[in-house]
């Protein structure tokens, strides 16, 4: 499998669960407190470095730190629209387009030769 490819695809499944542990608890904890929130995100965070950690490693035989840390950006983007639109019920805003293009421009310019 391309590196390329093997990058990518962990750094998805590790922002769909930090992006759990970092806002799912303001959907399903909020009458608990602060620190049984913390517990449980942290929890979930876990397996979000156990997806991150082995993707970086594996996406730095083929690019630079700093373009690593652009898709990384961009898929957090990806993954969090669609998760505060669907599962947290915020609307839908031009925002995220403009934030959108601003990213793609990112990519651009980072993995430009």
């Amino acid at each position: 499998m391309p590196v390329w490819l093997q990058t990518t695809g962990l750094l998805i499944a590790s922002n769909v669960f930090m992006t759990f542990a970092w806002y799912g608890h303001l959907k399903h904890l909020q009458h608990r407190p602060w620190f049984i929130a913390a517990l449980i995100a942290w929890s979930i965070a876990l397996f979000e470095y156990l997806l991150q950690v082995p993707a970086n490693r594996i996406g730095v035989q083929e690019f630079s730190i700093a373009q690593l840390k652009i898709m990384q950006e961009a898929i957090t983007l990806a993954v969090f629209v669609p998760f505060s639109v669907y599962y947290m019920q915020q609307p839908l805003k031009l925002d995220y387009l403009w934030a959108t293009l601003c990213m793609i421009g990112a990519v651009y310019f980072i993995f430009r030769s």
